[in-house]
């Protein structure tokens, strides 16, 4: 492999970081020791900008583009964004219905009678009713809330790499 130019960041395959490189995980550099890495980055990642900055921080994370492409929206370099897990609310909940089914009468004997069940003969759901009347109240239970509103994962399917970043090499220059 060439010589890479410092900061330029790579995916490895293994366990450990190469020599000249360091692991992007967030960690503070001394100024002092990697002054050419730091008039590149910055405190772009972290860091005072007096003695220490900070290397990029790649666990868990997936990595994009900075600026913004038709329709999509402007990221900075540096920018940290999403999560891991999300609860949805009721407000990102697409429109939707759900058909109901019920008769009324016991699941043993189509005449009516209270107790309407919900379902088909074999595996009633609810009770849905304690009247045979028309119109009658429905069965709370029948009306009651599901969910926990627990978070869910929200990863993209991933290949867990490591991401390091060249301490020393090329200083890139501008065109």
């Amino acid at each position: 492999m060439s010589e890479p130019y410092i900061a330029q960041i790579m995916l490895f395959g293994f366990s450990f970081a190469p020599r000249n490189y360091a692991f992007c995980q967030g960690q503070l550099m001394a100024i002092s020791q990697n002054t050419a890495l730091f008039s590149l980055v910055g405190t772009t990642y972290g860091g005072d900008g007096r003695t220490t900055f900070g290397l990029p921080n790649l666990q868990e994370r997936s990595v994009m583009n900075i600026g913004h492409g038709a329709g999509l929206s402007s990221y900075v370099l540096g920018e940290q964004s999403g999560a891991a897990n999300v609860t949805v609310s009721l407000a990102q909940m697409p429109i939707h219905t759900h058909t109901a089914y019920g008769t009324a009468g016991s699941k043993e004997d189509l005449a009516p009678t209270a107790g309407g069940w919900l379902g088909e003969k074999t595996t009633p759901v609810f009770t849905f009713s304690a009247s045979t009347s028309p119109d009658s109240t429905l069965n709370a239970a029948f009306l009651s809330q599901s969910g926990g509103s627990l978070p869910h994962p929200n990863q993209q399917p991933y290949l867990a790499m490591n991401y390091c970043i060249a301490l020393y090499g090329i200083f890139p220059t501008r065109s």
